[in-house]
């Protein structure tokens, strides 16, 4: 009887994981807070996904070297903004940094709350930080969903091939 020899693989490099998951399409969301002094913070996330229906539980993904990841990890709240086609250059200015996000409007706030939210979102969940899970150079934010509204719906908007996308493929220029 031959026992199978065990290979120890490295692991792939950034730039090789970063172009195999060009591949996959993502959902493309704005999530925002409000820190303690009323200042508002958002970023353009695709890292989201649901993880739980009993409790409805969301996690996004916030990179440690975010200018939001300080805010966002501590927030109690956060707000996550589904984004449609109509969303793209919302999407982009939020992607950017060393300016003010929230400048060009759309943003009202949330009923109840400090916290801002895309008038015209698609679909925006308020949630409660349930954790902050340390993921490689991210953190994972778990969000405990609070209330939900839901917008007017229409082709949502995608990250696909490090472009913004609808679902059949046309970018959004």
């Amino acid at each position: 009887m031959t026992t199978p020899t065990q290979t120890t693989r490295a692991p792939i490099g950034a730039a090789e994981f970063r172009d195999a998951m060009a591949h996959l399409a993502a959902p493309l969301t704005i999530i925002t807070t409000a820190d303690e002094t009323g200042r508002r913070w958002g970023f353009t996330a695709s890292a989201v996904t649901s993880v739980s229906m009993e409790p409805p539980l969301l996690l996004v993904g916030i990179a440690r070297t975010s200018s939001c990841h300080p805010a966002l990890t501590s927030a109690p709240e956060f707000v996550v903004n589904l984004l449609g086609a109509e969303h793209a250059a919302t999407a982009r200015t939020f992607a950017r940094s060393g300016i003010d996000r929230f400048a060009s409007g759309g943003f009202e706030t949330w009923p109840g709350s400090a916290l801002p939210v895309l008038a015209n979102a698609h679909a925006a969940f308020l949630c409660r930080r349930a954790d902050v899970l340390p993921a490689g150079d991210h953190d994972l934010l778990l969000g405990e969903l609070l209330e939900t509204r839901q917008g007017p719906g229409g082709e949502p908007l995608l990250w696909y091939q490090r472009e913004f996308r609808t679902p059949l493929g046309r970018p959004t220029h």
